[in-house]
């Protein structure tokens, strides 16, 4: 007890380029440990400590090493899936000359270096750490999990081309799932580049990302379009998608999402994560997103206390996420609370909708100081401002597999229709909006699926009045009028 005490009260050590890493879960592989230094500078050397969940890291420099600390400090890394921890060591420098049971961590360690400076041809270094050379190919196959934001084409080619060239990539969903794969110009990239990212998130909680290689040697692309992209041909025809440079690099959301952003105390390294238009990494690979607390109750002011009511604000933030319940303050009506069903999804929804226009005056949206909304006791006058939406049947997110994660856009003047019955004419469809005091200026079904539509009304302001109006639309026999904003015009 004495010596546990003794060391508990010991000061920490001042900086140096040897860092001590603890609570390494087992089967975490040297290459696992050298990689959390990568994206700080050249890991130099590497002690792992067997049985006893430890190793030592030494940096090139000085600085790379208190960089290194500084960022993981506050976020802390994760090794297959759990947390480890990182501190400055005794030690000046490693010596593992004379050390048992280092040669496969020193050979990972010369592995990983030899990618990490442009070194891509194929080492027996890397053989030691469990015959890991590449000779499965340079295809991935990429599933994206728990899919909350919109994720693009463009985002995947900037994630996965710091790693090194990029030949194609195609999109796609299976069973469910949101899919990609993407060749490399070469093995060793691909290994590296899972070995990277395989399992890190591209933005907090959401969009997992499960990487394996893929049996194709080759893909083959015929369009250049907004799911499939062959990097080395731009003259292929765009097909029945959007044409590919209609998806700006830097708004791929169209009205920009929080953005992922390197810590300034970490320097961009050439074959590491380093800083992208859309998204950065953090040093680990695990992606995210700054500043989003853990409150999911939303402020919402200078609302039209004639015109808004509970289902109606219900019905408009449920584009963003699942709403729980709304209050409308009982003496401020122009005042009201909504709870979402997580911190993301309201920060996505103020994104979206803070400053958009809702009955003719400009809606603000901001996190509240209340963490949730408390439903009124009984007897306690509310006069219907209060509903608890928690078991709606409404909600668009409750399956975590729905193609609504692919479809969240900002608030436009073009709506996107589903569920249309058979029976349901353009005339009634357009009568039916021109009802609800909207101006139709185009409609369209779609081509191929006679249940979908686009109709375009006079303004974006419009369009929001007639979303919460007109979704779930009941047009008899059970059948209900999906309506949802659209990022394309007619």
């Amino acid at each position: 007890n004495e010596k546990k005490k003794g060391k508990a009260n010991r000061p920490p050590c001042p900086p140096s380029r040897v860092l001590h890493i603890r609570q390494i879960p087992s089967g975490v592989t040297g290459a696992d440990v050298v990689s959390l230094g990568l994206p700080f500078g050249k890991v130099t050397n590497l002690l792992m400590l067997k049985g006893k969940g430890q190793a030592f890291l030494e940096m090139a420099s000085l600085d790379a090493a208190v960089s290194m600390v500084n960022y993981y400090t506050p976020a802390i890394p994760l090794l297959r899936n759990q947390p480890v921890y990182i501190q400055y060591s005794n030690y000046k420098e490693l010596r593992t000359d004379n050390q048992r049971y280092q040669t496969r961590p020193q050979a990972a360690l010369q592995g990983v270096n030899t990618v990490q400076h442009g070194n891509l041809g194929i080492t027996s270094a890397l053989a030691a750490e469990g015959g890991v050379l590449p000779s499965h190919g340079s295809v991935l196959r990429i599933v994206v999990e728990n899919v909350f934001y919109p994720v693009t084409l463009d985002i995947l080619y900037q994630i996965f081309s710091k790693f090194g060239f990029v030949l194609k990539i195609v999109m796609f969903h299976k069973n469910n799932q949101f899919q990609a794969l993407l060749q490399y110009a070469d093995g060793m990239t691909a290994f590296y580049a899972r070995m990277s990212l395989d399992g890190h998130c591209i933005y907090s909680g959401c969009c997992t990302l499960r990487i394996d290689f893929s049996r194709l040697t080759n893909l083959t692309v015929k369009y250049n379009n907004d799911k499939s992209r062959d990097f080395t041909r731009m003259d292929l025809p765009f097909g029945d998608g959007q044409r590919a440079s209609e998806t700006p690099l830097s708004t791929p959301f169209g009205k920009k999402p929080p953005l992922l952003v390197l810590s300034p105390s970490v320097p961009p390294v050439p074959g590491a994560l380093g800083p992208l238009t859309v998204t950065t990494s953090a040093a680990s690979g695990h992606m995210t997103i700054p500043g989003i607390p853990g409150n999911s109750v939303l402020l919402v002011s200078n609302l039209n206390p004639e015109a808004i009511t509970p289902y109606g604000l219900f019905i408009l933030f449920g584009v963003y996420g699942d709403v729980h319940r709304v209050k409308i303050m009982f003496k401020k009506r122009g005042i009201a609370l909504v709870q979402m069903a997580d911190a993301t999804q309201a920060q996505l929804a103020i994104n979206y909708l803070n400053g958009q226009r809702l009955y003719g005056r400009v809606m603000h949206a901001t996190l509240s100081k209340y963490q949730t909304i408390q439903l009124p006791r009984e007897g306690q006058e509310d006069k219907g401002l209060t509903k608890d939406y928690s078991n709606s049947p409404l909600h668009r997110f409750k399956n975590p597999c729905s193609r609504n994660f692919q479809n969240i856009f900002p608030p436009s003047a073009t709506l996107h229709l589903s569920n249309i019955p058979p029976s349901v004419t353009v005339d009634d469809l357009k009568n039916l909006f021109t009802s609800k005091g909207s101006t139709v200026k185009g409609f369209k079904f779609f081509e191929k699926d006679c249940k979908m539509a686009l109709i375009q009304l006079g303004s974006v302001e419009e369009a929001v009045h007639a979303l919460i109006e007109l979704h779930n639309h009941d047009f008899g026999e059970n059948q209900h009028l999906r309506v949802s904003f659209s990022k394309s015009s007619i």
